[in-house]
């Protein structure tokens, strides 16, 4: 009467296997380890490279147990954390600005496991250790650039208008004009008004002066939360971008209040070099190209990115920001030649507009500006060597492309050399761009020791828990509690493997949310248990067994979906710990749902399935 399939035991035999498998990677302790990659982030690690670092440390007689090639960078384990940090030191000083080094720890989970896709778990912050910072968008900057960029489009308009104006100039975050006569203030004005109301609202706060003739124009409170909502958003996409750098299993990036950002990066012990990453501020300038009628007050000389020796004169004035650009890909035009397509936004669009209408046949140049530390090697004043580090800002021509026709909010840049540097370079204005500047308002480093304190009390409360929990059920159950106990560890074996399938992150309110699903695991078998006791007083043993099972199970199902709701609503509206509990949760519903209904009665049909029983002990 009480025996399941042959289909229904290779179903769980399946699942326990699986389960097993990558659960398994988590056995594997991590090693100490270092990630190179080169400054340039549009440049990929290479053999070259890795030719480099193996002579370095061969010279310096430190022993590396692999290095490898991994992506964008190269890898390098080591046997013990004092080998990692003197090999962090002798690299930094062989190679200073070529690379960027960080300090981080390798799995070390065996070939034929990562071919099945077995990886451990990723460690949140708390368990792994790392760094996090608080940054702030410098919201002002991020105004007084579009500010420059209005002051250059009215200027021009009014040029076109013939609005005859004295002076103009930027002055405590607004726009100031003063026109030569009452004519060209009032048009002016009238130009203002029409362009201030804008899609969401009023754009401008305009402040008349008539009897000097000036208008003072500055933006109102709904563009200044627009240019805030931009200029977080656009820093928040680029850091992402940038993060992928250092090679980190699961960095959190997210915004905090109106012009914060957090970035937590579990496993990076170098706060420095993560700091040198994501600090980095660079952008794109789309500039004309000068000619022989340009004046030189208003030209400026450039290097080449790829060429140092090739120079071109570009206008000091910007037409657009790399911030202004929504989206760009490569392809090929007409004669098979590699393309870059650019669409810009909507006031892009309009800017560029106007910059090209009249300057067909020019060139424009595309300017990545950047800010960059310069390491050098020095003596301190105790005979030491040492590197001191300065901040500047470079400004390289990435292209210099001849306008055909007039540009709108979609263009397309040709003459940009290979498919290789045509994706380079849309790669470069899709996330090159930082919106507005940061600063580090707050940084922490969690130490690994804490984070291996955090994972062995963590530990520690799950064998507690999980073993009064076992004595419990094979004490008050009997053999049923034996089988209960068994799914119990197979529950947490499929909660181990599940978690290191989907790449999921594992926090200490992660192992708290394990340690519940214990309790509820076990409130399952409890329930199946006590509706067998109840039906053992009118039915038989196995009339008992199957009636137990079947009928608690729609009393389980509710319990635990509306559980699984709630779980849903911590991962959808909660952020960082509060995400890593409602995951470990949600899988633990379904796992426990599964070997409690499955597993256990599995294992009961297998003692008692088919066999003529008078009592039961239960």
């Amino acid at each position: 009467m009480n025996k399941f399939s042959i289909y229904q035991y290779a179903l769980i035999l399946l699942v326990l296997v699986l389960g097993s498998i990558y659960a398994l990677p988590n056995l594997y302790p991590t090693q100490p380890s270092i990630q190179v990659a080169y400054t340039d982030s549009a440049k990929s690690a290479d053999q070259i490279l890795l030719n480099d670092l193996e002579e370095i440390l061969e010279k310096s007689e430190i022993n590396a147990e692999e290095i490898f090639l991994r992506e964008n960078k190269i890898v390098i384990k080591f046997a013990d954390v004092d080998t990692q940090l003197q090999s962090k030191t002798v690299l930094q000083q062989a190679l200073l600005d070529r690379v960027i080094i960080a300090l981080n720890l390798e799995p070390s989970t065996p070939k034929w496991l990562k071919d099945l896709g077995g990886n451990p778990v990723k460690l949140g912050l708390d368990l792994s250790g790392g760094v996090h910072f608080l940054l702030e968008v410098d919201i002002d900057t991020a105004q007084e650039g579009r500010l420059e960029l209005l002051l250059d489009t009215y200027r021009r308009t009014f040029k076109e208008e013939k609005i005859k104006y004295d002076s103009s100039s930027i002055r405590d975050l607004s726009l100031y004009f003063q026109f030569s006569d009452k004519s060209s203030y009032n048009r002016a004005l009238k130009k203002y008004r029409d362009d201030s109301l804008g899609i969401s609202g009023v754009q401008y706060v305009i402040t008349e002066r008539p009897s000097t003739n000036t208008l003072l124009l500055e933006y109102s409170d709904i563009a200044l939360r627009e240019i805030r909502d931009y200029a977080v958003g656009q820093n928040l996409t680029t850091l992402r971008n940038r993060v992928n750098e250092l090679g980190v299993s699961e960095p959190i990036v997210q915004r905090q209040g109106a012009n914060r950002i957090v970035v937590e990066l579990p496993g990076v012990q170098d706060p420095t070099a993560a700091k040198k990453i994501i600090g980095k501020t660079a952008n794109l300038e789309f500039r004309l190209e000068a000619n022989s009628r340009t004046s030189p007050l208003r030209k400026e000389e450039f290097n080449f990115k790829d060429n140092d020796f090739q120079t071109a004169f570009l206008e000091k004035a910007v037409v657009v920001t790399g911030d202004r650009v929504t989206n760009a890909n490569t392809g090929f035009d007409e004669s098979g030649f590699s393309q870059v397509n650019i669409t810009l936004d909507m006031q892009g669009g309009r800017a560029m507009q106007k910059a090209t209408s009249g300057n067909i046949g020019r060139g424009l140049g595309v300017l990545f500006v950047e800010q960059k530390t310069k390491s050098e090697l020095v003596i301190n004043d105790d005979g030491d060597s040492v590197i001191e580090q300065t901040t500047y800002i470079e400004k390289n021509i990435i292209s210099l492309a001849t306008i055909q026709a007039v540009l709108g909010t979609s263009f397309r840049i040709t003459g940009v050399g290979t498919p290789a540097e045509a994706s380079e370079l849309a790669l470069l204005l899709r996330a090159g761009a930082l919106a507005a500047p940061m600063k580090f308002v707050e940084e922490r480093t969690v130490g690994p020791s804490l984070g291996k304190e955090n994972i062995e009390l963590g530990m520690k409360s799950i064998v507690i828990g999980f073993s009064l929990v076992v004595l419990f059920m094979a004490f008050y159950y009997r053999v049923f509690g034996i089988a209960a106990n068994i799914s119990l560890i197979i529950n947490l074996v499929l909660i181990t493997g599940i978690m290191s399938l989907l790449g999921a992150t594992l926090t200490l309110p992660g192992i708290a949310g394990i340690v519940l699903t214990v309790g509820m695991a076990v409130d399952a078998n409890v329930l199946i248990f006590s509706r067998i006791r109840e039906e053992l007083k009118e039915k038989n043993p196995q009339l008992a067994i199957r009636d137990g099972f079947s009928r608690a199970f729609v009393t389980i199902f509710d319990a635990n979906i509306t559980t699984l709701i709630a779980a849903l609503i911590l991962y959808i509206i909660g952020t960082g710990p509060v995400k890593g509990f409602a995951i470990t949760l949600s899988i633990g519903i379904v796992t426990s749902m599964f070997t409690a209904i499955m597993c256990t009665r599995a294992m009961v049909n297998i003692v008692y399935g088919n066999k003529n029983i008078t009592e039961l002990k239960i």
